[in-house]
């Protein structure tokens, strides 16, 4: 993708100029903002210290709130940053907030500087212009990942991300279960169906949009599809006719499911629970060292292994991104950066500490910052890579929109 930023430098050559007069005849000189792209990062750093970050991330998970307690601690040690953890439910809330403050005209101070985001959230506030960036071309960490090698890193749901989000963990589909209950797992979609026909209520997931039950939606779908490689286009007049099957197989499914499928957990880390307490068998996770970290937690049985699907399951990168209006860009900045240091990923693919799968190219890391992986614990329930199967793309941001509102109208409350 050799011209992959020149839209991003014309895009960057239009704002300043437009920003210009409007600084000239109104902003006084200390408001100004440097042309980032063109600052030392020492000088970026600098003028990161005494800073804030009102970071908007997902807060449904003790291991990845521990986790980003474990980076304020290290920010605060050693760049002299506050980062404030503003916990979710669903990442849609901070892109309302943001786009909420466009309208109002906080163009300025904002009140989000860094958001974990993916997905349609990410290509809605893409095509609202409420990022800053080019963040690849900003931080120097960038330059320990390989898009050759994980093109997920600079392609989010088919979306191209151009420097406008930062990666910092990879995840992919997989199915926490008990060992000690469940015999023979289910090998694809359809055998999914068969298996809770045949252990009626011992089954379910997470309530959309809680990310991980539309993204068991979105799984089911690309195997049920006649031709799955319409999903990575938008979705468009053919969705009644691609989706039929999903609504039909749901139909089938929801009667066999946990309380015949008239109720349903309120996020994965819910779902997880009842795994725990052994009100349901088979659980879904998008991380696929989830289940050994709970385990080395104390919070699921010692039984509790992972299986995926023959035909393949989802997987994606995650990222951060900073709104175009952050008052603390250089903290935010800083903590991006860090997020992508091979001390960070290593931490955070610790399957005692998360399990997430870093983002960097072991190709690209010093002898010293490859160590940092080597003697990680994987964990007893933990697939080894060549056991985790095909990676499924993400269908485009559309889809999940759609079919989000679809599974509402047919089943929410």
């Amino acid at each position: 993708m050799p011209n992959r930023l020149s839209p991003l430098k014309r895009a960057a050559a239009v704002a300043l100029a437009l920003a210009a007069p409007l600084a000239a005849a109104s902003v006084p000189a200390q408001a100004e903002e440097p042309r980032w792209t063109e600052t030392p990062w020492s000088a970026v750093a600098q003028r990161a210290a005494g800073g804030q970050v009102y970071w908007n991330a997902w807060g449904g998970s003790e291991a990845t709130n521990d986790y980003i307690r474990w980076v304020a601690d290290r920010l605060e040690e050693r760049h002299d940053i506050e980062l404030i953890h503003v916990k979710l439910t669903d990442t849609a809330e901070a892109v309302r907030k943001v786009l909420a403050e466009k309208s109002a005209g906080r163009d300025d101070d904002g009140s989000v500087d860094l958001i974990w985001i993916n997905g349609e959230n990410f290509k809605a506030m893409k095509d609202a212009g409420l990022l800053f960036g080019p963040l690849d071309e900003i931080l120097p960490n960038f330059a320990l990942i390989d898009p050759e090698e994980k093109p997920t890193t600079v392609i989010d749901f088919t979306v191209p991300t151009e420097g406008l989000e930062a990666p910092w963990g990879m995840a992919k589909i997989v199915f926490p279960y008990d060992a000690s209950r469940v015999a023979q797992t289910p090998a694809s979609t359809r055998e999914l169906l068969r298996w809770a026909e045949a252990n009626p209520g011992r089954f379910t997931y997470p309530a959309p949009p809680d990310f991980t039950g539309s993204t068991f939606l979105k799984q089911a779908l690309y195997a049920l599809a006649e031709d799955p490689a319409v999903l990575l286009d938008p979705a468009g007049e053919n969705f009644e006719a691609v989706t039929a099957p999903l609504w039909a197989y749901l139909d089938a499914l929801h009667p066999v499911m946990w309380r015949a499928g008239r109720d349903f957990p309120k996020s994965s880390a819910d779902q997880i629970r009842m795994l725990d307490n052994a009100v349901i068998d088979i659980a879904i996770s998008f991380n696929p060292a989830e289940a050994s970290a709970l385990i080395a937690q104390g919070r699921l049985p010692e039984t509790v292994r992972t299986f995926v699907f023959d035909e393949g399951t989802i997987g994606n990168t995650h990222f951060v991104a900073i709104p175009y209006n952050s008052p603390n860009k250089p903290a935010a900045m800083v903590t991006a950066n860090f997020l992508m240091s091979p001390e960070a990923q290593a931490k955070k693919q610790n399957a005692e500490v998360w399990g997430d799968q870093t983002v960097l190219s072991f190709s690209r890391l010093s002898p010293e910052a490859r160590a940092l992986f080597e003697d990680l614990p994987r964990g007893p329930a933990t697939l080894p890579p060549d056991e985790l199967g095909p990676t499924l793309p993400e269908p485009h941001p559309t889809w999940m929109t759609r079919i989000e509102e679809r599974w509402l109208a047919r089943y929410g409350a």
